[in-house]
């Protein structure tokens, strides 16, 4: 068993709304992913694995891109999320094309980890200190409590339209009670703000945390999903689009009492790439970093 803390990156998304794999999309100097940067962050942060979850059909691409960078500095795992990848007594049904969900898709994981591992998404840029304050919980936190690294809303937003967030509610204890996803949230001169069912703003506070899918997991997490997930095919299995989401597995394990969810606020930014009209902007702060020194200009040489 390792002992230092995995890293699980969900990359089995094919972006859709941005018309490619964005995953592999070049936005630094060098051509790196915004993986690339991650992974940077990753290894000086101490994590001492990297598992991959992808799609088959483009393994061999992700392979060919990484390993050549990773090979000798970190451990790596390539995992694909197979849509007949169902816990023991459940039957895919064929009819079907669409991925299981988020919750799925770190479950397909489960084989690789038996050790503390954090969650990010693959095209989402989230900031060195974020993934240092994750390690230290991996590294340090004995119980079996997860966390989430919460974003200030205001370090989130987008200058190129309105972004949806998960909005985080926390006890005076520093605990996740649970996440209500808010649509449309954007920011002009009266401040910032979403429409409720009635088209009125609904504002809310720069500092408002909000969560951008960075979670701190225990071994645990993989048995607690296969059985929430388990509920979940019996009650929609059967429907073509259902998806399992990480918080709704979340939610499900606060309201039972089972462990406490920790949040850990940061001060990092955060941006990321929805739409090919975001790719300018990405790149641009990027290069922001690298002339600040953030990052070397050449990262893996």
């Amino acid at each position: 068993m390792s002992l230092k803390p995995t890293l699980l990156i969900l990359a089995a998304g094919m972006g859709s709304r941005y018309g490619g794999l964005k995953q592999m999309d070049s936005f630094g100097p060098n051509g790196e992913t915004i993986i690339d940067y991650s992974l940077y962050d990753a290894i000086n942060a101490g994590y001492g694995k990297i598992v991959f979850i992808i799609r088959d059909t483009f393994k061999q691409a992700f392979m060919d891109r990484f390993e050549p960078m990773l090979n000798g500095r970190i451990q790596t795992e390539y995992v694909c999320q197979e849509l007949t990848d169902l816990p023991e007594g459940f039957e895919y049904n064929f009819e079907r094309t669409k991925p299981w969900g988020t919750a799925h898709a770190v479950w397909v994981g489960r084989h690789v980890i038996q050790e503390p591992f954090g969650v990010i998404n693959a095209d989402d840029f989230y900031g060195r200190q974020s993934f240092q304050q994750l390690a230290q919980f991996l590294n340090n936190d004995t119980t079996e409590n997860y966390s989430l690294i919460g974003y200030k809303l205001d370090n989130t937003l987008s200058e190129h339209g309105h972004v949806n967030r998960g909005v985080c509610q926390v006890s005076p204890e520093g605990n996740l009670t649970g996440i209500e996803e808010c649509v449309k949230i954007a920011r002009d001169e009266a401040g910032i703000s979403y429409p409720d069912a009635e088209g009125k703003p609904v504002f809310l506070a720069p500092d408002t945390l909000v969560s951008m899918n960075m979670w701190g997991f225990k071994p645990s997490f993989m048995d607690y999903t296969g059985e929430v997930f388990s509920d979940f095919l019996k009650e929609r299995g059967s429907e073509e689009k259902s998806e399992l989401y990480i918080p709704t597995v979340i939610d499900v394990l606060i309201k039972r009492g089972t462990l406490d969810v920790k949040m850990i606020e940061t001060d990092a930014n955060w941006f990321g790439v929805t739409y090919p009209e975001d790719k300018p902007m990405v790149s641009q702060q990027i290069d922001d970093l690298l002339k600040d020194g953030v990052y070397p200009i050449n990262l893996w040489s």
